[in-house]
């Protein structure tokens, strides 16, 4: 029981018993202390705990400042005089309220610096973007930013308490009357705790406080300074358990060069360099060059290994270096003096709520002055007008001033708004003579009035507070909201396999008499290239199977009669196969596919009797099925011995079906006879715009069925156009405005605003085949593509814009092929008008079965027109413009497809034709 109570005593506070011993050298008496270390633990690292998560490492919801920042912030606000300080200078300044060292401050305000919003800045703060640091503080400058002026500090409003050697006072919490801690996000790591909050849009958030004022539902999603491109939709609302995909934006200059021009949150283009040559090094990606020309803009050049698909290797990217990288939020703040975890929706409440109280405490303090203004305006009035100054002449003592003045007051005491008190006639008694002599009655009445008018103008505020709350977050967007638009871009992405875009960075091979096969036996028979993190998938003669991933030895048995790459849910690769059911069994025939499968895991295709064997086996991997020749043990009344068989007549089933019976007779030898065809008919292509990549699992819009050499034809809103495989890797431009199924036929029509003349063109042509990205608009930088359809025989209609042109000017009705003949994609095409056009859209296409014989030969050309007369194919229309911006037009789409792969026994997917005949579809409507 003593031994628990001692433990007890221990564990409410460590001790620090002192005894007594001898001096071994001297033999005297001497004191020495000893520390008890139970309990010690648990006391002291608590206290320490909790000092690192409420004083250093995580940040206040109120202000969303951790403690240095927000004594960085109060030490610069100290020494503002609208001129740049020294790094060095504020530093020191800093030290007086963080007792941490120079180097911690210099760190965090350096950080304050580079996220753009608190601090203006002067000399090299390094780059975030290569990773550079910041020259030393004695050579940078700071001072305060406007946005931080004015949203930041209030005095009247902020508590204030001791700073820690009590010299000074020093913020608790400054009174930010903005989303601060969303907008520059945080990271920092405590004593079992951690906090990473990042950072969100300026704009954004104003929008979101606006509309949670209103009642209205809100989303905030993070952007970063960096750009890039995001999939948020393992958010989470930033807490504990949510990723954050980010990746680079990486685009194709041409077949041997692609250039990243935005990075992902959080890394360097050094860091992301350095991750791109380790891949390279360890096979997988290959790249022949590498040149870092980012100054103030990310720009990394990648030249590629000849004959290496740009595709491939975008994709590649993303999945083996720094292109693509994983952010885990995880929102821990102060709140009420202790650590909560809460998702950015409630911070942002919050804030927002703390906004409203500190601009009512604002609006309240703003009253109280203007009322003490009023009462002594008031008081001064009575005083000069009405001579109270005069009756203090005869009076002897200062009691008896204050007594006569008060006496004065007496018979006006019910005017105002509160008791008259001692310290208010002491300050009339401070009213100078020459003040008296120069009183203007008429504009003392002026002044009252103007204060009375504030004083309303405040009350109606404090009576409607969160519209002028509401009113202040528009004003702050208006002021501050320039040039900080949204930089990452929201997307959604696929997850990327590595197996699919890893380079073969090895060879495959098999010793089939001892079972074996890798990446090591390079003695043996070479089966494949490879990558070392394929999966391998082989056949053995008694009709298993087994997939196992690729290493440099691995066991296969010594009866392998098939062995390739494996690719997961491929079921285009179709396995012809011929078995004998056990030894004297029949003979089954299959066609099938192998999708998803267990690694190393033996399966069975055949019904697994004993004895059964694999009599003829090919792999497809389009489908093909070819004829084969069986030959027949011959027996006595056997009339057949040998036949054909056509693997085109077997419907594909499952890996697991039986098969249908071939022969019951004992076959001899098999022979391939024909080489076959695809059976799978072409394959149906969608294009998913959230994620801006082709698929054949229905998701998105349907594009078309391609089989063998078709193409894809691809608009750019920058006025080039692209001709692309039907391969799914493929990647697009981020201005992609159309994409459909390629037709040699079709005449493309387009309308540009050239830039070096300023004026309006139209054109007609077909687009070539080329693997380079086209440009059919002029090479002026000013120009730009207004609008483009393949819609046959389109009707364009042109609203004129009443306030450029002089004369009243009539809209204009243009049949394209009457207007202008079809030329070459380099042709600049012809003018729409010499007038002022505000916009153009499409109408309603002529019929086709009304197109004329030969448009070449009905072109004629037109003089130019110095007024608004309409030539040959134009006609006028008096229809009122729309105000509407200009605006690219992409045609209707083609509705949806829903059916599923084609059969080879059902009719293949037809398009949709348009009044003009010809397939239509946009992505992006």
């Amino acid at each position: 029981m003593e031994s628990d109570q001692n433990h007890n005593k221990h564990q409410e506070e460590p001790q620090l018993p002192v005894g007594h011993g001898l001096d071994a050298g001297s033999g005297s008496e001497s004191t020495y202390k000893t520390i008890a270390l139970e309990g010690m633990y648990q006391s002291w690292f608590l206290d320490y705990a909790s000092y690192v998560i409420l004083e250093r490492a995580v940040p206040d919801v109120l202000d969303g400042l951790k403690p240095v920042h927000r004594r960085i912030l109060h030490a610069m606000r100290e020494m503002d005089d609208g001129r740049y300080n020294k790094v060095a200078n504020i530093i020191g300044q800093t030290m007086k309220y963080h007792p941490h060292g120079d180097a911690s401050i210099g760190d965090a305000l350096v950080q304050l610096g580079q996220k753009e919003l608190l601090i203006d800045t002067q000399g090299n703060w390094g780059n975030t973007l290569t990773g550079d640091s910041a020259a030393a503080p004695r050579y940078i400058e700071a001072r305060l930013s406007k946005f931080a002026l004015e949203v930041v500090f209030n005095p009247k409003t902020t508590e204030w308490r001791d700073s820690y050697d009590g010299r000074n006072k020093e913020p608790v919490a400054l009174p930010v009357k903005f989303p601060l801690l969303l907008a520059q996000g945080v990271e920092g790591i405590a004593v079992g705790l951690a906090s990473k909050i990042v950072p969100h849009n300026f704009n954004e958030l104003i929008e979101a406080s606006i509309r949670y004022l209103q009642g209205k539902e809100f989303e905030i999603l993070p952007d970063f300074l960096s750009g890039g491109m995001a999939d948020f939709s393992k958010y989470n609302n930033g807490l504990r358990g949510g990723k954050i995909r980010i990746r680079a934006k990486i685009q194709q200059t041409d077949k041997k060069a692609l250039t990243i021009t935005e990075i992902p949150f959080g890394t360097t283009t050094t860091s992301l360099i350095e991750s791109i040559v380790a891949a390279n090094d360890k096979g997988k990606i290959k790249i022949k060059k590498i040149d870092d020309n980012t100054s103030d803009q990310v720009e990394i050049q990648i030249q590629l290994v000849p004959g290496v698909s740009p595709d491939q290797t975008i994709d590649a990217l993303y999945a083996f270096t720094n292109c693509e990288v994983s952010v885990s939020p995880n929102s821990c703040v102060i709140y009420k003096g202790k650590p909560h975890f809460m998702g950015v929706d409630e911070i942002l409440r919050i804030s927002t709520d703390d906004t409203v109280r500190l601009l009512r405490r604002e609006l309240e303090i703003q009253r109280e002055e203007l009322e003490e203004q009023w009462h002594f305006a008031s008081l001064e009035k009575i005083f000069i007008q009405e001579r109270i100054y005069r009756d203090i002449e005869e009076s002897e003592t200062w009691e008896a001033v204050i007594t006569t003045i008060d006496s004065g007051l007496e018979p006006f005491k019910k005017l105002f708004k509160r008791a008259i008190t001692r310290d208010d006639i002491i300050r009339l008694t401070e009213i100078k003579i020459k003040r008296i002599s120069k009183y203007n009655a008429f504009k003392a009445d002026e002044q009252i009035r103007n204060i009375e008018t504030n004083l309303e103008e405040v009350q109606n505020h404090l009576d409607n507070l969160i519209d002028y709350a509401i009113n202040y977050f528009r004003q702050i967007r208006k002021k501050y909201g320039k040039d900080r638009e949204r930089r990452t871009e929201i997307r959604s992405f696929d997850t990327i396999e590595a197996s699919l875009v890893a380079v073969a960075n090895a060879k495959l091979y098999i010793n089939r008499e001892e079972g074996f096969a890798g990446t090591s036996l390079k003695k043996d028979e070479f089966v494949c290239d490879c990558s070392d993190i394929d999966d391998i998938i082989f056949f053995r003669d008694d009709g298993t199977f087994m997939v196992t991933r690729a290493s440099e030895k691995f066991f296969t048995g010594k009866n392998v009669i098939h062995i390739e790459v494996f690719k997961r849910n491929d079921e285009r690769t179709i396995y012809n196969m011929i078995y004998r059911d056990g030894r004297g069994g029949n003979n089954y025939v299959k066609r099938f596919a192998v999708v998803g499968v267990t690694r190393d895991k033996d399966y069975n295709l055949t019904r697994g009797t004993e004895g059964t064997r694999v009599l003829y086996f090919s792999a497809n991997p389009n489908g093909e099925a070819e004829i084969v020749r069986i030959n027949l043990r011959p027996k006595p009344r056997l009339k057949i011995t040998a036949f054909d068989y056509d693997f085109s007549t077997l419907a594909i089933k499952g890996r697991g079906s039986k098969g249908n019976t071939l022969s019951k007779h004992f076959i001899r030898k098999i022979v391939k006879k024909e080489e076959g065809i695809s059976t799978l008919g072409a394959i149906d292509v969608w294009f998913d715009p959230s994620v801006k990549r082709l698929n054949n699992d229905q998701r998105g819009n349907f594009v078309g069925a391609f089989e063998g050499d078709n193409k894809i034809l691809a608009l750019m809103q920058s006025g080039d156009y692209r001709l692309i495989g039907f391969d799914l890797s493929a990647h697009f431009d981020e201005d992609l405005l159309h994409l459909e199924k390629y037709d040699p036929d079709t005449i493309i029509t387009a309308v540009y605003l050239d830039g070096n003349q300023n004026l309006w063109y139209i054109k007609r042509f077909k687009a070539e085949e080329t693997d380079k990205k086209t440009r059919f608009i002029s090479e002026h930088p000013q120009s730009k593509l207004i609008t483009v359809t393949t819609r046959q025989r389109p009707v364009l209609q042109v609203m004129m814009d009443e306030k450029k042109n002089e004369k009243q000017a009539e809209d204009l009705v243009i049949v394209a092929e009457e207007f202008i003949g079809e030329k070459s994609y380099k042709a600049k095409g012809k003018r729409l008008t010499n007038l002022a056009v505000k916009k153009v859209k499409w109408l309603e296409p002529l019929p086709a079965d009304d197109e004329p014989e030969d448009m070449e030969k009905q072109e004629v050309e037109q003089p130019e027109q110095h007024e608004n007369i309409a030539p040959a194919g134009i006609e006028k229309t008096k229809v009122k413009p729309e105000k509407a911006e200009i605006t690219p037009t992409p045609p209707p789409p083609l509705p949806r497809k829903t059916s599923g792969k084609t059969k080879p026994d059902q009719p293949q997917h037809k398009k949709e034709k348009d009044a003009g005949g010809q397939a239509q579809m946009s992505l992006f409507d």
